[in-house]
């Protein structure tokens, strides 16, 4: 059977890794002169009280190659094929990580693994929603080929929309990609943004927040699929009153029962700020 990997930007939860036996690569956080493997050395809670505390925003650094090589040593003995869904390049050194740890491993006699490094191209929930499929596919019996293509398959039809209190984080970090563009003078706007071709971009310029918000809800009900198989799933940091109200909204209004509602990672809230809130789905 295939076997998975992936990280703690993909927001799947320790429960769920530990019962399937998924090795999760913890990003790493740096807060002035500390660092911490995130879900490791700091727990999300212990992550905003200290970024809440902070008088200066914490940096995210690439998981080190020897975490990879750890993870491939623990599956090599089962001689299995393993397949590492990480996210997007273009935000996180992940995907060059486990490339580099891959060649370590083999240089260490593990030459005879059989492993595939995708870049989903994205972040978040939705790449714990391609972790759970891939998990059912092996299952079910899928080679590596054929999951391989069906995550790659999928990664292209997933959609991405969110919007954040301030874009400083983004610049801060290196992360805004194409909404670089609504720096300087207009730094104070709302904007809806997307995250598409592997980064941030702008979707629409708005003014205020309950704007792109309502533009957020409306976006949804135009694209997203009436069904579950969308897999749509809502993502916040520090706005768990917003989350749980527009989970609310589109059980209403989607008639989708199952919206999950999930802290975005320390990894993901260092660059996005507090007060983001997203949504993820899979378009048909």
């Amino acid at each position: 059977m295939v076997r998975i990997i992936g990280d703690t930007t993909s927001c799947l939860s320790e429960s769920f890794a530990a019962a399937h036996d998924i090795p999760i690569i913890p990003q790493v956080i740096i807060f002035g002169e500390e660092s911490f493997l995130e879900g490791v050395e700091i727990t999300h809670e212990g992550f905003m009280q200290r970024l809440r505390a902070a008088n200066k925003p914490p940096k995210t650094a690439a998981p080190p190659p020897e975490l990879f090589v750890e993870a491939f040593a623990r599956l090599a003995p089962l001689g299995e094929p393993i397949l590492c869904i990480l996210p997007s390049s273009a935000v996180s050194g992940a995907v060059r990580s486990a490339t580099v740890g891959l060649a370590m491993a083999r240089e260490q006699g593990l030459d005879h693994l059989d492993v595939r490094i995708i870049d989903t191209r994205l972040i978040a929930s939705p790449i714990a929603i391609l972790i759970q499929l891939a998990l059912q596919w092996a299952n079910e019996g899928a080679s590596l080929n054929a999951i391989e293509a069906r995550i790659l398959k999928m990664s292209a039809r997933c959609r991405i929309y969110f919007v954040v209190d301030t874009l400083k984080y983004l610049a801060m970090g290196g992360r805004i990609g194409g909404a670089a563009a609504l720096l300087g003078s207009v730094l104070q706007v709302k904007p809806l943004l997307s995250f598409t071709e592997g980064q941030v971009n702008i979707f629409e310029k708005v003014r205020t927040h309950r704007r792109a918000i309502e533009r957020l809800k409306e976006v949804i009900l135009q694209q997203v699929p009436r069904n579950n198989a969308s897999h749509l799933a809502i993502m916040h940091a520090d706005a768990e009153t917003e989350a749980r109200a527009l989970a609310g909204f589109f059980r209403k209004h989607l008639g989708i029962t199952e919206i999950p509602i999930e802290n975005a990672p320390p990894a993901v809230v260092t660059h996005a700020g507090p007060g983001l809130l997203g949504v993820g789905f899979f378009e048909e």
